[in-house]
């Protein structure tokens, strides 16, 4: 019976040992995967060093850092709230923020005041990890959302640094992989000092990984601020014509809908007759994206190419079949912008993205089948009216242009979304409150 206890804790540092081993030898593959993608975004041949652990900030001396890892852009911009309320009641506080993706590190720079650092995420592998924790020494983790690292979350323990996972959310899929491979997640999870999740169902999935320190706090994403200058420039680019826009869309999707567009474009008569705006979720694949509606006929017009008067004042969007949202940050103009969107990865199998935002800004949201990255929010947002399912694109296409065809469905699905929207703040709050204890410590 003894060797049978033994098996599981021998059979959980084995796979670690395995893991660690994997991502060391994957460390040059990392470095090439970062040099490509360097040439597209600049922004990831920044600093590469950092990733492995070696850095040109000087070494802490003290113990008072606060680890707040938002990986990319959307927990980035979703940290924000959470952080103004730790800096509300702990002025001093210093932050080490880090990040995976260069969209999101450019948005955290934002977030930063005297006496923080911003570095990247470090690889996880042992050697790295350590050189990170001793390099900056601090005294409290946060990882934002879905960041579980078995590798980082062992070394953390070695060094009795507590780490919580906050704004957590864990979908069926997610989970059912972190069982196939229950060895190396069941000891990550249940290392975790403390899980915040966003629903009871995202507390109820960590809890069947062996998380026993759990509670719901809310959707942090609900606590976003709108950014006041963009939606002021979309007050002055709204034009008289309805909107249709695509957000955050993702390979796949975008010849689809573009498809859809190219036989709205082919009808004889049409009861009326939007502008349509496509926002790939991607800034590399802005490019691919024109040439994906170019290859179908369609006329391009790019954010990029209009000046501060807006898409009025070029000629060329408006003659344009397409605009094109090629710039980043400013997803509150495009919703501002449109009378109704299609939900991005949504209509295909990667889960959807952010809705919230879309009804803050009084943006009626079309989705697809898929979104189970955020599946509460998405069942609140259909229950009142701020959004509606359909099965694909098709329908997709249908139903937005529907909706923007008739004016009083349309304004009540408008006051739906800031409903919704306004109905669910309070994370921020609930969070700090549950962190204070660690805060203290």
């Amino acid at each position: 019976m003894a060797g049978l206890a033994m098996r599981g804790p021998s059979m959980n540092r084995l796979m670690l040992r395995l893991y660690a081993l994997v991502m060391w030898l994957s460390q040059p593959l990392l470095r090439r995967k970062l040099a490509r993608r360097g040439q597209l975004e600049p922004g990831y041949g920044y600093a590469v060093a950092e990733r492995f652990g070696h850095y040109s900030q000087p070494l802490e001396t003290r113990s008072e850092l606060v680890w707040l890892h938002a990986v990319s852009l959307g927990e980035t911009r979703t940290a924000a709230p959470l952080l103004a309320v730790l800096r509300e009641h702990y002025p001093d506080l210093r932050i080490l923020l880090t990040h995976g993706t260069a969209t999101g590190r450019e948005a955290g720079r934002a977030l930063l005041r005297a006496g923080d650092v911003q570095v990247w995420q470090p690889w996880d592998s042992p050697a790295v990890v350590r050189r990170f924790l001793h390099h900056f020494k601090p005294r409290l983790g946060l990882l934002m959302e879905t960041e579980v690292w078995p590798v980082t979350l062992a070394e953390a323990r070695r060094c009795a640094l507590p780490m919580l996972l906050v704004n957590a959310r864990l979908s069926e899929k997610s989970l059912a992989q972190a069982l196939r491979l229950a060895s190396l997640s069941r000891p990550a999870y249940s290392g975790l000092s403390a899980v915040l999740a966003q629903t009871e169902a995202d507390a109820s999935r960590f809890a069947r990984l062996g998380v026993t320190r759990l509670s719901v706090s809310g959707n942090l994403k609900f606590d976003v601020s709108l950014d006041a200058a963009l939606l002021a420039k979309s007050r002055l680019w709204k034009r008289a014509e309805p909107l249709l826009l695509f957000a955050s869309s993702r390979k796949g999707e975008e010849i689809d809908f573009l498809s859809q567009i190219r036989q709205f474009k082919d009808q004889p008569k049409r009861l009326v007759s939007p502008r349509f705006l496509l926002v790939p979720r991607h800034p590399q694949r802005f490019d691919e994206v024109a040439e994906l509606a170019r290859g179908l006929g369609l006329s391009v017009s790019r954010r990029s190419s209009w000046s501060d008067a807006g898409p009025s004042a070029s000629a060329e969007a408006m003659q344009a079949d397409v605009w094109l949202g090629d710039s980043l940050g400013e997803m509150a103009l495009y919703y501002a912008l449109a009378d109704a969107a299609l939900l991005g990865g949504s209509f295909a199998p990667l889960g959807g993205q952010n809705l919230i935002e879309a009804a803050a800004c009084a943006c009626p949201i079309v989705m697809g089948p898929h979104t189970f990255n955020f599946a509460q929010a998405a069942e609140q947002a259909q229950a009142c009216g701020a959004a509606q399912r359909v099965a694909d694109m098709t329908q997709g296409f249908a139903a937005a242009m529907a909706l923007i065809s008739h004016p009083q469905q349309l304004s009540d699905a408008a006051r739906a979304s800031l409903a919704f929207a306004a109905g669910y703040s309070g994370a921020a709050r609930l969070t700090f409150k549950a962190l204070q204890p660690f805060l203290r410590d």
